[in-house]
């Protein structure tokens, strides 16, 4: 009798495979549906988060929209950042000095962390030789004005930072044209706009992010006045005739831009996120050829042009 109802060879194992397949199915449903539950989870925790009473500042708009919480999220769980930092960013403006080989990584890095507002300042246009490091430009903008150029970048990169442009350059007569930015951040190219920007950011207080490349070597440095040493400090006179060749003279390494300009944008965000120690009366130095770097310490210098008075008062040498 019992060979009526138990399957045999190939039956049962047909029947047996089916099961299986419909298991598997099933397992596969259920891995989907937990895989949604955790992103569903994550949002709400990064909603709950970016919103909570320690974070927000008072300035500034309300929570993000989930567009912002997505494109921030890796942001917004780094502890150092969180939702406050990140509110922070979005509230910030930023003034990037040059559109070329350290502006172009900065500006980029800048806008991709969610910087409420940059300006760019720059009034060159973009040349076939400025390709080999000023990646924020391609063969299509030759000839084109570099800040038309880095904005439409910029703007395809995040469309909810304002853009302002600046197509000038920076002289005594125009200063005024700094004002208004929580950092700017000092990507020219020749001694006597960076004494500019130095004596200005000195005398209004603005935090000033400072980059220079030549060749193979890099520097980075923030300077913060009134807890540090200027620029003038450190380079109170233009290098000698020679001594310091610019890039078409010289040459220079073209991704050494690209690691020193995005050290700079990490000394911005950390700046206005208020997260870590940011290079403040420190010198960073990047030699590219041989792989090494060091800091050196930096201290205000009596007689400075720009901050000797507050040195001499505070009898520092």
């Amino acid at each position: 009798m019992a060979s009526t109802w138990m399957m045999t060879g190939p039956a049962f194992a047909g029947s047996f495979g089916s099961m299986a397949g419909g298991v598997r199915l099933w397992l596969l449903v259920a891995i989907l549906l937990l895989m949604l539950t955790a992103y569903w989870m994550l949002v709400r925790w990064l909603r709950h988060r970016a919103g909570s009473r320690d974070g927000p500042p008072s300035v500034g708009e309300g929570g993000f929209s989930p567009d912002e919480l997505e494109r921030y999220a890796r942001h917004i769980v780094l502890r150092e950042i969180g939702g406050a930092g990140q509110q922070r960013l979005r509230n910030s403006s930023v003034l990037v000095l040059g559109a070329g080989g350290l502006g172009s990584p900065s500006l980029f890095y800048l806008a991709a962390a969610g910087i409420g507002r940059i300006a760019i300042m720059d009034d060159d246009t973009v040349s076939m030789s400025n390709l080999q490091r000023q990646i924020i430009h391609d063969g299509e903008q030759i000839g084109t004005a570099k800040v038309d150029s880095a904005a439409d970048a910029l703007g395809r990169l995040n469309p909810g930072t304002r853009i302002v442009r600046k197509q000038l350059r920076l002289t005594k007569d125009n200063l005024d044209e700094l004002a208004g930015f929580d950092v700017i951040l000092d990507g020219s190219d020749n001694f006597e706009t960076r004494q500019l920007v130095n004596r200005y950011c000195h005398a209004h207080r603005v935090p000033l992010v400072f980059g220079a490349i030549s060749q193979w070597e890099g520097q980075v440095s923030v300077f913060r006045f009134g807890k540090g040493p200027c620029l003038a400090c450190v380079f109170p006179e233009g290098p000698a005739p020679g001594l310091a060749p610019g890039c078409a003279e010289g040459g220079v390494l073209g991704a050494l831009p690209g690691v020193i300009g995005s050290m700079m944008a990490v000394e911005t965000i950390k700046l206005l996120a208020g997260a870590g120690k940011v290079l403040e009366s420190r010198l960073f130095i990047y030699d590219a050829l041989w792989g090494e770097n060091r800091t050196i310490a930096l201290r205000k210098r009596q007689g400075c042009s720009v901050c000797g008075r507050l040195a001499d008062d505070e009898g520092e040498g």
